[in-house]
């Protein structure tokens, strides 16, 4: 099993983050490469997963750390899925700001995305109670 831990974001290279992204079919983090990179290098907390040295899968937040921690991008290698991974690396990332009060993500609408996060722990904003809305602005 890959190993899953907390990284300085700025070890990670753009050839493997680009081939992990490939690799489940991000490929508008792709066509720029040195702004995937970019951004996560200025995330807040990256875990990562590795086999045998590879890269197969990468969870990273952005936070003030202290109010708000924004779950950002989960990916796990197809070869690596729905054997627990993604579940470690949320874990992993998420446990190094315990305090935080608001815990976050934007995601597809896919029912394995509802499944996978509401195993987690999260609540879809509609079904928070009392109420929330969520708004989102995405320029393309």
């Amino acid at each position: 099993m890959p190993t899953v831990q907390l990284t300085d974001p700025q070890t990670v290279t753009e050839a493997e983050l680009t081939t992990l992204y490939d690799a489940v079919g991000w490929s508008a983090y792709t066509r720029e490469p040195a702004m995937l990179l970019a951004a996560v290098r200025g995330s807040h907390r990256v875990a990562l997963a590795r086999a045998e040295g590879v890269l197969v899968g990468l969870a990273r937040t952005i936070s003030d750390a202290v109010t708000i921690v924004y779950l950002q991008d989960v990916l796990v290698h197809p070869h690596w899925q729905r054997r627990g991974l993604g579940r470690r690396l949320v874990q992993e990332v998420l446990a190094a700001d315990p305090h935080v009060r608001q815990r976050v993500l934007l995601t597809d609408a896919d029912p394995a995305q509802r499944a996978f996060y509401t195993a987690l722990g999260f609540t879809e904003t509609h079904d928070h109670d009392p109420e929330l809305r969520a708004f989102v602005q995405l320029t393309v």
